[in-house]
């Protein structure tokens, strides 16, 4: 069966179709700028040419119709007509206390998600709007909502909550969510594939180091804590977001500044994180590695505080589980980074670690980089979220 795997952004739309057989993208894609003038579309089939169009895009309907057009191009094309599209897998960032897992997409679930809106104001509205225009464009075909924050509705209480009057989570929901678990699950899942062990007697750290970053502790198959919180900016310190800070700072620099609340939000979700700490470098590894080998203060404090903080929740989230056996590293910083990855574990030598140097130095690849008498796994598992989508649609409407 073919899926049509959606990840919809406010003016952007990222999509791939994935065989669920044999597991092998077929085409991939980028709409750019939706609602925007110099609005694009992106398209490349497996194997193909990458084509780049600048075309009017008013809208999210207006991009799946020209990713649906796009793939059935005659000339560039890879499907002959819809009927071989079997089903649309949606990634949807915020599921509340609604959603443990992914789902059919039905009109009461689209109502659900709609009441989560306020937990993710950015992400979900454009989320449903590609569900409503695929919908439109594709009636009877099935879809399912597969959700950034389902992994992590297996934490306890202890892990979720949080210090504030308990009738704030009676009333609005506050507590930890996390995010990025569609990426979170594929790893750890792999990880213990990697290894050869069964995942359900395993207990696994998964950094996921991005522009968005975050960190989970996976026990026996289940996730027990992670980074995120009620939103994605709690945390790790991230591309342009803060992650954990002193609440209090907010007022006091809004004192200082004569800032309002929303406009402290825009500092710590935009201009701060590793842009922030690197007074205004870059928000880009790859930069800030540049400057950390030219022994410049801002590239170097930038990396070590980074790094110091990914190893800080390696150390807590070893104490959640009271050990760990594997500890992977994702996403992009974590997969093309062996400077982080070493800072990292530099730190964790009280847990029997030890590095393979060479192996480490290696980017973008599926590799322990342990050596072999470390008494616990470090790898680097190259994430792959739309696979992850695909295979919980095909699973679902089988």
């Amino acid at each position: 069966m073919n899926i049509l795997v959606i990840n919809c952004g406010s003016s952007s739309l990222k999509f791939q179709l994935i065989d669920s057989e044999t597991e092998k993208q077929i085409a991939k894609g980028l709409c750019e700028r939706i609602g925007i003038e110099g609005s694009q579309i992106v398209y490349q089939p497996s194997g193909g040419e990458k084509e780049e169009t600048v075309t009017p895009m008013p809208d999210h309907t207006k991009a799946i119709e020209l990713v649906l057009n796009a793939l059935m191009n005659e000339k560039t094309g890879v499907v002959k007509s819809l009927d071989e599209i079997g089903a649309v897998g949606h990634r949807i960032v915020h599921g509340g206390e609604k959603f443990a897992a992914s789902t059919v997409i039905t009109g009461e679930v689209v109502d659900a998600i709609r009441s989560c809106n306020d937990l993710a104001p950015l992400h979900n509205p454009a989320n449903l709007i590609g569900i409503d225009a695929c919908r439109k464009l594709m009636p009877n075909t099935p879809m399912v909502g597969v959700f950034d924050t389902a992994f992590h509705q297996t934490m306890p209480k202890e892990a979720y909550l949080y210090g504030l009057p308990y009738e704030y989570y009676e009333k609005y929901q506050v507590r930890r969510y996390g995010f990025h678990g569609t990426s979170h699950s594929y790893v750890s899942k792999r990880a213990a594939q990697f290894l050869g062990k069964n995942f359900e007697d395993m207990k696994i750290i998964v950094c996921h180091l991005g522009n968005g970053a975050s960190i989970s502790a996976v026990e026996n198959g289940r996730c027990v804590d992670t980074s995120m919180g009620l939103t994605p900016l709690e945390g790790l310190i991230m591309g342009t977001r803060s992650g954990d800070i002193d609440p209090a700072i907010i007022e006091y620099i809004a004192h200082k500044e004569n800032k309002t609340i929303d406009e402290m939000m825009t500092v710590l979700n935009k201009k701060s994180g590793v842009l922030g700490l690197s007074d205004n470098l870059s928000s880009d590894f790859r930069d800030l590695e540049k400057s950390y080998n030219a022994g410049e203060d801002r590239g170097v404090r930038t990396i070590q505080t980074f790094a110091y903080r990914v190893a800080k929740y390696i150390g807590a989230y070893t104490a959640a589980m009271n050990g760990v056996d594997a500890i992977c590293f994702t996403a992009g910083v974590g997969e093309n980074n062996p400077l982080v990855r070493k800072l990292v574990c530099d730190r964790l030598g009280y847990l029997g670690i030890a590095m393979d140097t060479e192996k480490n130095n290696k980017r973008g690849e599926e590799v322990e980089i342990s050596t072999p008498d470390s008494l616990v796994k470090v790898l680097v598992v190259p994430t792959n979220e739309e696979l992850a989508i695909a295979r919980e649609t095909a699973s679902l409407v089988k």
